[in-house]
């Protein structure tokens, strides 16, 4: 049995001796430390370089990112300068929170308001036409003078000629009491005389009350028969003026020339008409209401429920009339068409301001009969949605889209349609939109085409963008 400090000394000398050879090695040699460390994958102390990461470090730190902006998905994501978004007319608002009136659209058109609209200018009596004050399409106000006309009606020469006679009557006896009474009391015979003048003078009364009325029923005002009795002459040629009672059946007051029936110098007989004028201040709008929509528009006329009108511009651009209300419908089905009619009152309004052409004035009305349109009417109301412009979801096959704005960028946003007519879109309020946030409520649809033409290499989405 050896010795036990004898069989470990050797590797107590030994020890100390590799320890010392490998600081020298990391500690005083430095190139060979080096190559030691870069040998493991690592980088010098001191060297300056910093370590690059391994790839599946990388791949974990930008999981989800695409490296065109920072937090937004580059295929789904488009930048657009202030430019940009002018020249295709996008406007950005914030989600809300609304009720939806559901609708049903029928199809109308605008009309004259039967027996308001219209008015005739009616020869009062016979005569030659001396003069035509108006041009068709001129605008007239309620008893602007219209035509004159030269008497020759010989029932209303002999009417105008039995009022001046019984006015000088009226005047003579007039005259006559006033002189009896002023040479005071001369008994019984005097007193009789009185009385029978005044009696006298009641019957020229009643008689010239009468001959007024007959001339006021041949067509003459009550300043004209009072210019007969004033200046104690026959009227010769009669003013013919436009109806004053268009304001009071709910026009505007502001009367159109329609037609001109008669040339100057024409015999016309009393009762004919010489003009036809519009009043358009109001009008209405005539729905034809299929079998499966009667229902609706009954119930929307019963509870004055507001009605949409819809309308193309010139601009090819659909302008809504809100606050619209069914005046009444028919109380028949329409034969030929089956459908009920129903009639919706317009209010109209000049456009711009009357056109002068010498003494004549023109005017323009924004509605015109004939005119087309569409009609909306409520059917029902679904609250707590998230209803949309039309315009703000861009549509693909079955896939919906908004775009949230997000910076300088809109990222587009799939979302759930439940319901869509030709104004408005109803989102499914599902969490993917909340009430705040701010999308695009227009040219959503050039949006979504446009990152489609950048995923395939298409138009340039950052068109009038600098970079």
């Amino acid at each position: 049995m050896s010795s036990p400090q004898l069989s470990r000394s050797p590797l107590r000398f030994a020890l100390p001796a590799v320890i010392a050879a490998v600081v020298l090695l990391l500690v005083v040699v430095k190139p060979v430390r080096d190559m030691l460390i870069r040998g493991l994958g690592g980088v010098p102390a001191g060297s300056g370089a910093v370590a690059a990461p391994d790839d599946h470090a990388e791949k974990d730190g930008h999981e989800g990112h695409d490296h065109g902006h920072a937090g937004h998905k580059e295929e789904n994501s488009i930048e657009l300068s202030a430019q940009a978004r002018k020249s295709i007319g996008l406007k950005e608002g914030e989600v809300a929170l609304s009720t939806y009136q559901r609708t049903i659209t029928i199809p109308g058109m605008v009309v004259e308001r039967p027996g308001r609209s219209r008015y005739a200018a009616i020869a009062p009596m016979t005569g030659f036409l001396t003069k035509i004050l108006v041009t068709a399409g001129e605008t007239v106000v309620p008893d602007q003078p219209l035509f004159e006309i030269r008497l020759t009606h010989e029932e209303l020469v002999q009417a105008q000629a039995d009022l001046l006679r019984t006015t000088s009557e009226l005047d003579v006896v007039r005259r006559e009491i006033a002189r009896l009474e002023g040479i005071g009391p001369e008994g019984l015979i005097a007193t009789k005389v009185i009385l029978e003048r005044k009696y006298e003078l009641q019957k020229l009364e009643a008689v010239q009350l009468s001959q007024r009325q007959s001339l006021l029923l041949h067509g003459l005002s009550d300043a004209q028969v009072d210019a007969i009795m004033t200046t104690r002459t026959l009227l010769g040629t009669m003013i013919v003026r436009a109806p004053g009672t268009a304001a009071a059946d709910g026009g505007s007051g502001t009367l159109v020339v329609a037609e001109l029936s008669v040339d100057r110098g024409q015999h016309v007989n009393a009762g004919d008409t010489l003009a036809t004028l519009v009043d358009h201040g109001t009008l209405l709008v005539e729905g034809d209401a299929f079998e499966h929509d009667m229902a609706a528009v009954t119930t929307a006329a019963a509870e004055g429920r507001p009605i949409t009108a819809l309308v193309e511009t010139a601009a090819k651009q659909v302008e809504t009339i809100d606050n619209l209300r069914i005046a009444y419908v028919a109380d028949r089905i329409t034969a030929d068409s089956r459908t009920l009619r129903f009639f919706v009152t317009l209010p109209n309004d000049l456009i711009g301001n009357p056109r002068a052409e010498g003494e004549s004035r023109f005017v323009t009305w924004r509605f015109k009969p004939g005119q087309r349109m569409q009609l909306r009417v409520p059917v029902e109301a679904w609250p707590e949605r998230i209803v949309l412009p039309a315009d703000a979801v861009a549509q693909e096959s079955v896939e919906n889209y908004v775009f949230r704005a997000n910076g300088d960028h809109f990222d587009r946003e799939p979302v759930h349609v439940e319901y869509r007519d030709p104004q408005w879109v109803v989102i499914a309020n599902d969490g993917t939109l909340f009430p705040g946030d701010r999308v695009a409520m227009s040219a959503a649809q050039q949006l979504h085409l446009a990152l489609k033409n950048k995923a395939g290499g298409g138009i340039d989405p950052h068109a009038g963008h600098n970079h």
